[in-house]
C-alpha cells in the first residue's frame, strides 16, 4: 500500500550540516529553532501554547537509503534498525519532543533541536506524560541500557550521509 503525507511546515534550525550534529534531544538541550506552519494549517495551532513540550514528527529529507541493520552512534555493535532511532528506517520518519518557547501567528519557537534545517513537518502531538506514565509497568531499553549516557555528548558522524 502506497501511502502520501504533506508537509504541514518546515522545521528551521541552526544545524545546516548532519555531521556534527547532536543525534538526540537531550543531547539539543538549549539549541533554539523554529517552526513554520503553512497558512491552511495555522488553525490547527489554537490552544497549543497551553503546552509545554511538544512531539514532532518529520520526513528525514536528507535520508536517501535505507538498511534493516545500521550501526547507531551510539554503539559499535549493528542492530535492527527498528531497535534504533538511526534515520535509514523503511520510512524516513523521524521523531522528536522539544520544548514550545512560544507562537507568534504561525511560528512555534521551540528550543532542545535535533533535527536538521529545512526539514518538512509531519505532524505536532502535545506531550502529555500522564498518558504514558501508568502503562508501562516494567521498561526495558535494550542494548540503550549501557549506551543511553551518550546522547548527551555524542555528535553525528558520516555514518549516515547519502
Amino acid at each position: 500500500m502506497k501511502i502520501e503525507l504533506n508537509s504541514i511546515g518546515t522545521i528551521h534550525s541552526p544545524h545546516k550540516e548532519l555531521e556534527g550534529m547532536p543525534i538526540q534531544p537531550t543531547g539539543a538541550k538549549g539549541v533554539h529553532g523554529e517552526i513554520e506552519i503553512k497558512d491552511q494549517y495555522a488553525a490547527g495551532l489554537k490552544d497549543i501554547e497551553g503546552f509545554s513540550h511538544l512531539i514532532l514528527i518529520y520526513y528525514l529529507h536528507e535520508c536517501r537509503n535505507e538498511a534493516l541493520e545500521v550501526k547507531p552512534f551510539m554503539d559499535d555493535a549493528t542492530h535492527g534498525v527498528f531497535a534504533t532511532r538511526a534515520p535509514k528506517r523503511p520510512n524516513h520518519i523521524g521523531m522528536s519532543t522539544v520544548k514550545l518557547e512560544g507562537v507568534d501567528g504561525n511560528v512555534l519557537h521551540i528550543s532542545n533541536v535535533d533535527i536538521l534545517d529545512g526539514t518538512p513537518l509531519l505532524d505536532i502531538k502535545p506531550y502529555v506524560p500522564q498518558l504514558f506514565e501508568d502503562t508501562i509497568d516494567e521498561l526495558r531499553i535494550g542494548w540503550f541500557e549501557k549506551n543511553h549516557h551518550k546522547a548527551k555528548k555524542q555528535k553525528a558522524d558520516d555514518r549516515f550521509i547519502d
